[in-house]
């Protein structure tokens, strides 16, 4: 969809970010297991790059097999960098009127944790819930965003339509990966890198190509001239 020029009375949006591979550079989970994991994630990641299991069901058994004491479980946090762009592109949006919110099929208690150390904290954020278990070194995840017809953790279709409704706005999603594909298709426009981006090609979905939240930033203005093209659409 081709962008017109900016205007100067643009309507806000509603941004929802996904974090692990956009926000961050690497997967968080990932990060964990790779340190921290018992024999047998590897499988589970396997189960569900075939499709033979959700994101949710690997995700939460996933988590069952970290072995990591709450000190070494914040001391790998905090050696997460985040994309050097993103604090400019979240105040650059709130500038602008739009708002911003994390929308993640990883893990809250990361996510929050890896803001507020890059003085980002106060951000809305939907993703799995993580729990620490009697055994000081195992844990569990629960899915409060979860919905019975997805079978990821965190439905982030579900999340668009809430953001669409409450204000009413349009809504942007920033993702890369696979668990944003759905919800790409459900949002009115895209910023989109790595497999997101192939995706969006593949299916004509209206989108920009992003490198990083730097480029984020700078495509900013093409929202306002977006949205009256959006709600045509949409009518129609």
């Amino acid at each position: 969809m081709p962008a017109t020029a900016a205007g100067s009375a643009g309507r806000s949006w509603n941004i929802l970010c996904d974090f692990d591979g956009t926000i961050t550079p690497d997967d968080v989970i990932d990060g964990l297991l790779e340190r921290f994991g018992l024999p047998g994630w590897q499988a589970l990641e396997d189960d569900w790059r075939d499709g033979r299991i959700g994101s949710r069901e690997c995700m939460q058994r996933q988590v069952e097999l970290l072995d990591v004491s709450a000190p070494d479980l914040d001391d790998y946090l905090d050696t997460v960098q985040i994309d050097a762009g993103f604090g400019d592109f979240v105040a650059a949006a709130k500038g602008r009127g739009h708002s911003v919110s994390i929308v993640s099929d990883g893990i809250d208690y990361a996510i929050h944790r890896i803001l507020k150390r890059h003085q980002l904290s106060g951000l809305p954020v939907a993703a799995n819930h993580l729990l620490p278990t009697p055994s000081a070194r195992r844990w569990q995840l629960t899915s409060p965003y979860a919905e019975a017809s997805c079978l990821s953790g965190t439905c982030k279709c579900m999340r668009i339509q809430d953001a669409r409704a409450r204000p009413a706005r349009p809504v942007l999603l920033v993702g890369d990966g696979r668990s944003d594909f759905c919800a790409s298709e459900s949002a009115d426009f895209v910023f989109a890198k790595a497999a997101l981006l192939d995706h969006c090609r593949a299916n004509g979905t209206a989108h920009r190509p992003i490198a990083d939240f730097r480029a984020a930033l700078a495509l900013l203005p093409e929202l306002d001239g977006l949205v009256p093209e959006l709600l045509l659409l949409k009518d129609a």
